[in-house]
């Protein structure tokens, strides 16, 4: 049923959820994905407290509360997932939903991820010689490979490790001859930053003794170009149909919109912010480092020297519109916030997933259906209409709006045209 909230064959299609009541979403998610009654509470208002945000960053004074909700409709290899989001923009979840719900129709989305593999970065400068430095370095490679094997005992007990050693010389640099250590490193679950960093502290030592050089810095790089996940759907042209519009013209449109952000870098940022609204939300429900993801996209938007769409849209020969994209994402299931913040544990029961590498093409899915909800949306009737829509409902409330009069003021400001506080706080003293 189209108009009512169903349960029971774990589908991720909840038809009319939007209509319910808080507390009606909370208990409708809390079925679904099996949670407890203190979960549950996570979900309504009872998350990080101040003791223990205190504990998580230094000079702590409380906590900052953003919404968090789920997107519905995704079907993702076969399995429906709900995808919590945490996100202050409007628009982002029904937009995201409804594109998952088009996509849906074509089959849902296909996505992989590559091995979690990091890379850690070793500086090396004050080189008399850089060709002899990197041949000394590649005679010792599995030496320094199972030194940094050493210190994470737990991660290559896992299946983890040390994968290679790369050598990347710099004759001249406005330092002098640099020499670049990149150590591959598998970090299965983790995110991995602390384990990267604490492989390449370990193996930095034997780097500068074997080089003769001077060690400066030893980082993970988060250009994670090595752990890449990737997510494909195809929409049938019918779904795409839009009043006035034929959907295999509107296939075209946005065909058409994806090559603007392909060859064009003032485009192709707001087309890649885009794709983020979805990713950044799911990795902020999940405790995820949003930061790290952020840097590594829009640095792979850009390793051909341009800067340029993450996605790629095209009409096929059936006239379906087909969308592919590829991208860093360096997440973890384990460790971090993850584990500590109780509403990123209620978020990744919700997703139930069961591996770093399936969380990573979750978010691909998300990000890929964000940015068709975009670009179709641009191509068609412009972006402000749905997006207003909700913005009304943000001014109501900066008004003084009581919950019960948000959505009339809302309504009024989008029939008047008129979305600004200043006419929201005369229809509310009226």
């Amino acid at each position: 049923m189209e108009d009512s909230v169903t349960i029971g064959m774990k589908s991720s299609r909840l038809p009319g959820f939007y209509k319910l009541g808080m507390a009606e979403r909370v208990a409708v998610v809390a079925e679904w994905a099996g949670l407890s009654d203190d979960e549950a509470a996570v979900l309504a208002g009872q998350g990080l407290t101040p003791g223990q945000a205190d504990h998580m960053i230094e000079n702590a004074l409380g906590t900052y509360a953003l919404p968090l909700g789920v997107a519905a409709n995704f079907l993702i290899n076969g399995r429906d997932y709900l995808i919590p989001m945490t996100v202050e923009e409007p628009s982002v979840l029904a937009a995201v939903s409804h594109a998952a719900k088009l996509i849906r129709a074509g089959g849902g989305f296909a996505a992989e991820a590559s091995e979690p593999v990091m890379i850690g970065q070793i500086q090396v400068l004050d080189l008399d010689d850089l060709a002899a430095a990197t041949l000394a370095l590649e005679a010792h490679r599995t030496e320094l490979m199972a030194l940094a094997d050493s210190c994470s005992r737990s991660i290559v007990k896992r299946g983890g490790g040390s994968r290679d050693i790369e050598l990347r010389p710099f004759p001249d640099t406005p330092v002098g001859p640099m020499l670049v250590i990149h150590l591959l490193y598998d970090t299965r679950d983790a995110m991995g930053a602390n384990a990267i960093n604490t492989a390449v502290e370990a193996i930095a030592p034997r780097v500068a003794e074997l080089t003769g050089g001077r060690v400066n810095l030893r980082i993970l790089s988060n250009l994670s170009d090595r752990r890449t996940a990737t997510a494909r759907c195809t929409i049938p042209a019918a779904e795409l149909e839009h009043p006035d519009i034929p959907g295999r013209e509107v296939a075209g449109f946005i065909a058409e919109a994806n090559a603007f952000a392909v060859v064009d870098p003032w485009r192709a940022a707001t087309h890649n912010k885009g794709i983020m609204n979805g990713i950044d939300a799911v990795c902020i429900a999940t405790g995820n480092d949003w930061r790290a993801i952020e840097a590594g996209a829009h640095a792979y938007a850009a390793r051909d020297g341009q800067y340029r769409s993450l996605t790629d849209w095209h009409v096929d020969d059936n006239g379906d519109l087909c969308g592919e994209m590829t991208l860093p994402l360096a997440v973890g299931t384990v460790g971090g916030a993850t584990k500590v913040h109780p509403t990123a544990q209620v978020a990744m029961k919700i997703l139930a997933v069961e591996s770093a590498g399936e969380l990573a093409g979750v978010m691909a899915c998300v990000g890929l259906a964000q940015n068709l909800a975009a670009i179709k949306a641009l191509a068609t009737h412009g972006i402000q209409k749905g997006h207003m829509r909700l913005h009304a409902r943000q001014i109501a409330l900066a008004a003084g709006a009581t919950d019960g009069q948000v959505q009339h003021i809302a309504d009024q400001l989008v029939s008047e045209g008129n979305i600004r506080v200043e006419r929201a706080r005369e229809l509310i003293r009226n």
